[in-house]
């Protein structure tokens, strides 16, 4: 058996980039021989087994062959016969389609080092254009590195445009979407993302909701604020999401429409929602009265969930602070109407309940009594603060 390190850690090793993928191949192995030595199995339609230690990924060379329409419409074929080269065609970009031997050589069949110095993403062969999960994954890798002058082959794009024409976008489920969505927004330029999509025209069939946003310079959300300002991939989403209309009600009812098409989880919509619901209040907190203040937490919920409130007053200084083309200060209005929700939401968590309970109140005169406690508190606090 020869075994190579392949794929992402290879390429990002040479580009002298962080990275934390490891995977390897096998060839000229059996799975009786893998397990023999220790490795558990766990892939079900190919070969791939964890490293008794390290538990990296360990899959015997494959070849792949087009049996259906979308990314699982593949059968593989696993077998000590094939070679290195046979399983890096298979690969989709020629900077992953690389692969080092246990002796720190490179084995580069298809040109990815000359690629990784031209700052080039293009794929490997004609079976690039089997599987649509690559239109989303180019787009991604175009986010990653575009900082460092990466651009997409004109083939390439013209391959990615002859696929959406086909209809293969249409075949992409709502898990893998969100899958690369997820890790595009974590990306050093996502907003990249958006435009390649949209370029090759696959924006409109896999995130219509979307597609009006990037057609209009305007609209477009301060993307890269986002990730520089916070690792928390929900809030990149709420400021993606903040704006899909200029009335905030159309907006609210294309966030649910993306949301549930993509399978979104819980805590994404609500705070999507959230964001883009209270967005104006949020920056706008230094001028509102104390009744409108506690509105705004009681709205949010922030009293139970102020970790949540925490994250949609940090969406709305990025929304902000891009609209503005400011960089993250904290001297600026939104810092200070963050500031405030924060010490207001601070005063009233402290408030003492029992105080109202000792005194005999319960139910709703007790709800009530409380809601005037906490607005006086915000009163005195903003009196306090001038």
């Amino acid at each position: 058996m020869e075994i190579y390190l392949v794929g992402g850690a290879v390429r990002d090793k040479l580009l002298n980039y962080p990275s934390h993928e490891k995977d390897w191949v096998v060839v000229g192995g059996t799975p009786q021989q893998m397990i023999a030595q220790g490795y558990r199995q766990v892939g079900k339609d190919f070969p791939v087994f964890l490293h008794p230690k390290t538990h990296d990924e360990y899959a015997l060379a494959r070849t792949e062959r087009k049996t259906g329409q979308g990314y699982t419409g593949f059968s593989c074929h696993s077998s000590p016969d094939i070679t290195l080269e046979q399983d890096l065609l298979r690969r989709d970009l020629t900077i992953n389609a690389m692969a080092e031997n246990e002796q720190g050589e490179i084995i580069d069949p298809y040109g990815g080092q000359q690629d990784l110095s031209n700052r080039v993403l293009r794929h490997v062969s004609d079976a690039f254009s089997e599987d649509p999960l690559r239109i989303l994954r180019v787009a991604r890798f175009a986010a990653r590195y575009h900082h460092l002058g990466f651009k997409i082959a004109a083939e390439t794009m013209q391959l990615l445009e002859k696929m959406v024409r086909e209809g293969q976008a249409e075949h992409l489920v709502p898990e893998r979407i969100w899958q690369e969505l997820s890790a595009a927004l974590s990306e050093q330029n996502p907003a990249v993302f958006f435009h390649v999509l949209k370029r090759c025209g696959a924006l409109a069939v896999i995130f219509p909701e979307l597609e009006p946003v990037f057609s209009n310079p305007v609209r477009q959300p301060p993307l890269a604020l986002s990730v520089q300002t916070c690792d928390d991939t929900a809030v990149c989403f709420a400021v993606l999401t903040h704006r899909l209309d200029t009335e905030i009600n159309k907006t609210l009812a294309l966030i649910d429409s993306l949301t549930a098409r993509l399978r979104a989880p819980n805590n994404f919509i609500q705070l999507a929602r959230l964001t883009a619901r209270y967005f104006d209040q949020c920056i706008r907190a230094a001028s509102l009265d104390a009744q409108s203040l506690f509105a705004v937490l009681e709205s949010t919920d922030a009293l139970r969930k102020p970790g949540r409130f925490e994250q949609i007053l940090l969406a709305c200084q990025i929304i902000d602070q891009g609209n503005n083309n400011s960089a993250p200060t904290v001297n600026g209005q939104a810092c200070v109407s963050a500031e405030l929700l924060r010490a207001a939401l601070d005063a009233v968590r402290k408030y003492d309940v029992k105080k109202l309970t000792s005194a005999g109140l319960k139910g709703k005169a007790l709800g009530e009594r409380l809601r005037i406690e906490r607005i006086a508190i915000i009163d005195q606090l903003l009196r306090a603060t001038g």
